[in-house]
């Protein structure tokens, strides 16, 4: 694993050791898992929720 969880790491420095497309989720060299929908699961065992952006109501077609 590679030493990025300092706080002076760059985070464009971490990058993908593994990935599972099918499955939705990628292996990060510091060993951050991140999901497609944009949530975390950090070594620690800390998770970051998905960063959903709201929109608003869409148009339906009469």
């Amino acid at each position: 694993m590679c030493d990025h969880r300092s706080p002076s790491a760059r985070a464009d420095a971490v990058h993908v050791v593994a990935a599972r497309p099918e499955q939705g989720w990628s292996l990060l060299c510091d060993g951050t898992i991140v999901f497609d929908d944009s949530g975390e699961l950090r070594p620690d065992g800390r998770v970051v929720a998905p960063h959903r952006v709201t929109t608003g109501p869409l148009a339906v077609a009469a």
